[in-house]
């Protein structure tokens, strides 16, 4: 199929299902578009174009960047033993309990098993997210504790990618050398800039944004790193002029959920080959059961050590199990490099994409905390 405006119109339908669907039963529009990209990616002519990638992958950034914006500084700082506890042990323990798994018992070698844990370790800054957005939760302060420990995951699981694999040569010197002195600069110079271009129908503080992210992106990829990665600190580091700056923020979310964010949804779930769900059933089950049960092993007594209310110790809990964009990522990672096969890349994206749906729609359904309180908290 050739028509590219019939695939645009394709996935923007599913877009659409998913949306009308979200408005009728409260599952976050996140996990609607990954499961509705399933179906059409089994079942309907998708092609995954090379626009179809873009967009995605520019998805993928935006949303990461909008997550990181939203991590307050002074939220971190305050609740630094939370966030860091919560954080660390939600990496460590299914990134240990994958690794051992696939390697002494499932009889992977360790370069692939190490792929296993990673991708497995992650929790989902897009999912989680999501759900904070359309929840509201993101103005609470247990919200923003939660995308404080997600950005401690999944810098664990950058670091543990980058150790484990990554080409250490100038490219990655350039990166590191150009994406610190971006990340100092960025405070001053940002709101400086946006005094002096104002406001105006053009745009020109989103495409000021924009440029940073292709930018650092493509510095990343030259580095064999990943695009999303500068994005989350581009997003960290700019978190206070965007939590004064509503406007500009609700602008970029528009972006972001209407056009942008379907795609990487949609394509996500359209990975899922239900035909080879068959073949490597048990292992995707095992693989599921690994990461679950490791994250709660690691985060649940860690609320419970912070005094958190049950509630919200296995809401935490929840959409700290949760995995997505990282996870993904560093499957592809090794599939592309060669390091797995297309039968455990198959298991891996879709116990993560499974991670991402099971808990986020049991917490949702029956541990949401209740965000008047949460919000006299604050």
């Amino acid at each position: 199929m050739d028509n590219q405006w019939l695939q645009a119109a394709l996935w923007m339908g599913l877009a659409l299902i998913a949306t009308l669907l979200s408005l009728r039963i409260a599952i976050s529009i996140a996990l609607l578009e990954i499961m509705v990209g399933v179906i059409g990616g089994n079942f309907l002519p998708l092609q995954r174009t090379e626009w179809v990638n873009f967009l995605a992958g520019f998805g993928s950034i935006l949303l990461t960047f909008l997550a990181g914006a939203e991590v307050e500084p002074a939220i971190l700082r305050k609740k630094f033993k939370e966030s860091f506890g919560i954080g660390l042990l939600s990496f460590l323990t299914p990134f240990l309990g994958a690794i051992a798994y696939a390697y002494y018992i499932g009889g992977w070698t360790f370069p692939q098993a190490a792929i296993a844990g990673i991708s497995l370790s992650t929790t989902s800054v897009a999912v989680v997210y999501a759900v904070m957005i359309e929840t509201g939760y993101n103005e609470t302060e247990l919200g923003k504790l939660i995308l404080a420990a997600c950005f401690i995951t999944d810098l664990g699981t950058v670091i543990a990618l980058g150790v484990f694999f990554a080409n250490y040569d100038w490219r990655l010197v350039v990166f590191i050398v150009v994406t610190a002195a971006v990340l100092f600069m960025l405070p001053k110079f940002t709101p400086w800039f946006f005094r002096k271009v104002g406001s105006r129908i053009s745009e020109p503080e989103t495409k000021f944004i924009f440029f940073l992210l292709f930018g650092l992106g493509a510095l990343a990829l030259t580095a064999k790193s990943e695009a999303v990665l500068p994005a989350y600190l581009v997003g960290m580091v700019l978190a206070p002029f965007f939590l004064a700056n509503k406007t500009l923020s609700q602008r970029m979310r528009v972006t972001a959920f209407t056009m942008l964010t379907p795609f990487y949804f949609l394509k996500a779930g359209s990975l899922v080959k239900l035909s080879a769900l068959w073949h490597g059933m048990i292992l995707i089950g095992i693989f599921l059961a690994v990461k679950i049960i490791a994250k709660f092993i690691g985060v649940l007594p860690m609320t419970k050590i912070f005094r958190f209310g049950k509630k919200e110790g296995m809401y935490t809990t929840l959409l700290m199990s949760t995995g997505l964009t990282f996870g993904t990522i560093s499957a592809l990672f090794g599939y592309t490099n060669k390091i797995i096969d297309q039968e455990q890349y198959t298991v891996l994206v879709t116990v993560v994409i499974l991670s991402a749906v099971v808990p986020t729609i049991i917490a949702q359904k029956w541990f949401q905390p209740d965000i008047k309180k949460e919000e006299k908290d604050v």
